[in-house]
């Protein structure tokens, strides 16, 4: 759920990234894949299937669906591996290289990507029906494509919406949230003079959250060439460049975020410090518990974007290793988790969104119930932006490299070591040099 991945409810977010290190021992923990996954028990063939801390709060979810799926397929068994978040990296690069991978495997297509570029998954365009594929939301399955060819099946989703504080926006005047980035920069002003308060907090602290980077693809800024090299030096970079160091210098941004992440963001909306959160539907809840007297000041609107219109969506897709010994069987595993109703039943426990169309056609993402809730209200905003979300920063090779290079820079024309044309050009070249 936001993609700050910090989940109790198998929450996502964050977009987000990942730094790819080759690792050629499991530190001592990753679980036990036979290697040999033809091994039968009572003359079935095992799919071993790895999720991202997804236990305890979805045993019983995934029991009922293993046991569904074994059900209808009697010569497969399933052995459900669930691996704590922060240890996933490691474990599936140690298990690919070792050539000891699960079947099937949780992963999000940015992370995916840096392995598909190693030929470590299996290829699916020859192999999933036109009918299969068709289930999916197109913008969604071209996440789990690079260079043109499929590497993954969607899997659960979610996107920003704009959760704000309507007494603080009362107070400073203004009548409704701000919709695009350009409304933004006003709001910020009118919230600053009327409140002494910020409207909004975003991070450019390059190891942590890709939001301004993906706001530079929503103002229609080009990141990259089709030979990898670097498109945002135009007039829309500059524009972009300028945008965020305006805000800065105007006083109209909190200083740490040259310093601190997206935690610290949550924690300023929670404290009544700014106006406005960029995160999940779902973090309302969590707001709920952690700060009750601001959770009933809050609401929620469409996400903000720039003239584009474009939206953010993080996805989470089901892989499967190209070493697998039981390929048809993963596949078909890796289907039955993402077909509609296992999609459908999974969203609403989870408080997700379903990557498939049909699913996302349900009232439950479609219609705001009598007394509803405010995390009731956001869950619909957020299924409608599905129909212009996609991921905005494509799987590249070195995408982390890319925000470092564009972040670095933008700090030093935020704090005017740099005019905003240098810090632009040095950005290019940083990443021309690595591509």
């Amino acid at each position: 759920m936001n993609w700050n991945f910090s989940w109790k409810k198998g929450v996502l977010f964050a977009l987000l990234g990942f730094a790819l290190s080759w690792l050629v021992s499991c530190g001592g923990g990753t679980p036990n894949s036979t290697g040999d996954q033809s091994n039968q028990a009572g003359g079935k063939q095992e799919i071993e299937f790895w999720t991202m801390q997804l236990q305890p709060e979805f045993t019983d979810y995934f029991n009922q669906l293993i046991a569904n799926f074994e059900q209808q397929n009697p010569t497969f068994k399933v052995r459900w591996v669930d691996v704590p978040w922060a240890d996933m990296e490691r474990k599936i690069l140690t298990a690919v290289s070792a050539k000891t991978a699960p079947d099937v495997v949780n992963l999000n297509p940015g992370f995916a990507s840096q392995l598909a570029e190693r030929n470590a998954w299996l290829e699916l365009d020859d192999k999933v029906p036109a009918s299969d594929r068709q289930l999916y939301l197109p913008n969604i399955w071209k996440a789990s494509t690079l260079n043109g060819k499929t590497f993954g099946l969607p899997w659960y989703l979610t996107t920003r919406v704009a959760i704000y504080n309507t007494d603080i926006l009362k107070q400073a005047g203004v009548s409704k949230p701000p919709a695009t980035y350009q409304e933004l920069a006003t709001v910020a002003k009118q919230v600053k003079e009327k409140t002494g308060k910020h409207a909004f907090f975003t991070t450019v602290v390059p190891e942590d959250s890709a939001e301004v980077l993906e706001s530079f693809v929503q103002m229609g800024v080009e990141l990259v060439d089709a030979n990898g090299k670097a498109a945002f030096n135009t007039p829309k970079g500059k524009a972009a460049f300028q945008y965020w160091v305006d805000l800065y210098t105007n006083q109209l941004l909190p200083r740490e975020v040259l310093t601190e992440g997206h935690r610290h963001a949550i924690d300023l909306y929670q404290r009544g410090d700014t106006a406005i959160l960029a995160s999940g539907a779902e973090f309302l809840n969590n707001i709920a518990t952690n700060a009750p007297t601001i959770a009933k000041a809050s609401s929620s609107a469409a996400q903000i974007t720039g003239d584009t219109g474009k939206k953010n969506v993080a996805v989470m897709n089901l892989v499967i290793p190209k070493d697998t010994d039981v390929p048809d069987g993963a596949l078909k595993f890796a289907l039955f988790v993402t077909n509609d109703a296992n999609q459908l039943q999974f969203a609403k426990a989870a408080n997700v969104l379903p990557s498939t169309v049909k699913s996302l056609q349900d009232p439950f993402f479609t219609t705001t119930p009598a007394n509803a809730t405010p995390v009731d209200q956001a869950r619909v905003i957020s299924a409608k932006q599905m129909q212009d979300a996609e991921v905005l920063v494509p799987a590249m090779k070195n995408v982390k490299q890319l925000q470092k290079a564009i972040y670095s820079n933008l700090q030093s024309a935020m704090l005017g070591q740099k005019p905003v044309d240098q810090a632009l050009t040095d950005a290019a070249n940083q990443w021309n040099s690595l591509s």
